[in-house]
């Protein structure tokens, strides 16, 4: 285990191996591996949509016993092009860790992530369920009406002053013709109106990630082509109901149902209601669900990141 006086995380390592993976479309997704090459397969999905992996993320493994896989999405961190959202939809991310796992040689292996990352780990899993081992997902997100109408009108309750600022580009508009003025702003000709709508946009969760903290959490990305680009790739899919039915993750639960998950969710999530984790392990017999009662929706949270890490630790043993 590592030390937790310190940091829960295991101590930094560096990659491996770094490299891209040519995909259709004229993408290039970066990915790298660390830890045990011979080790037990675990791929790491940042969430978002739009953000992106960091060496930190490795160190939720012990690396003496994982091989560590980590990836940025189409159009993400240091996959190219920046912000591309051409052919850039959720079942093209699910063929892109498909490809990954045979370019690895992988047979099969466990899923880590959270947020937008568990939404991901779930609609690939749910279509190729014979390659993947186990789960461990945090800050569960299924991509229904009713989560995003809970971002979008709910949280006015909580955060009225960044909700009427988000609105201020679209005044009276429904949430769903919001999403698609932001779209159309984030990709206008104008470098200066996208940079604004992505400020505008980005504001909107810091807030949200700061409500109850005594301090402003910081934002997700200070770089301004950076936080277009994360900007971007989350309107996009946003804008195109993340490329999903009206709980269709749920429904089809069953093919995966065998497979065992740990699910962690914070229970001051306001990003993603812990109700959605509730909804999920009802449904999935093998899946065991803790809510960590401090927790917001940050992976950062100590309580949450040494659950993350315990949860990593447990997985080692087999069976």
């Amino acid at each position: 285990m590592p030390d937790t006086q310190a940091s829960p995380l295991y101590p930094p390592l560096a990659a491996n191996f770094e490299g891209h993976l040519d995909r259709p479309g004229g993408h290039r997704v970066y990915f790298e591996e660390s830890g045990r090459r011979d080790g037990v397969p675990v791929l790491f999905l940042h969430g978002g949509p739009g953000s992106s992996t960091k060496p930190d993320h490795r160190r939720y493994f012990d690396p003496a016993h994982y091989r560590i896989v980590l990836f940025d999405q189409r159009g993400c961190g240091r996959s190219l092009p920046l912000g591309g959202l051409a052919e850039n939809s959720t079942a093209q991310l699910v063929g892109d860790i498909e490809a990954l796992r045979e370019q690895l040689g992988i047979e099969r292996w466990m899923l880590f992530g959270g947020s937008w990352g568990s939404t991901l780990a779930l609609a690939y899993a749910e279509t190729h369920p014979e390659r993947v081992s186990r789960f461990v997902l945090r800050g569960i997100f299924l991509a229904s009406h009713s989560e995003l109408e809970w971002y979008f009108v709910g949280l006015r309750q909580f955060i009225p002053e960044a909700w009427e600022r988000l609105y201020e580009i679209a005044p009276g508009a429904s949430w769903p013709a919001l999403v698609r003025t932001y779209d159309s702003a984030l990709n206008h000709p104008d470098a200066a109106v996208a940079a604004a709508a992505a400020a505008r946009w980005n504001a909107y969760e810091t807030a949200i990630m700061s409500i109850g903290e005594a301090q402003p959490m910081a934002p997700a990305t200070t770089d301004a082509p950076g936080a277009v680009a994360r900007a971007r790739v989350q309107v996009h899919y946003l804008a195109h109901d993340c490329f999903l039915r009206d709980r269709e993750l749920l429904d089809n639960v069953h093919r995966i149902a065998h497979l065992p998950a740990t699910l962690l969710h914070g229970r001051m999530d306001f990003v993603c209601p812990p109700i959605t984790a509730w909804e999920l392990a009802g449904r999935w017999p093998a899946a065991r669900l803790t809510y960590v009662e401090s927790a917001k929706h940050a992976s950062s949270h100590p309580a949450l990141e040494r659950a993350l890490v315990a949860a990593a630790d447990a997985a080692r043993a087999p069976g």
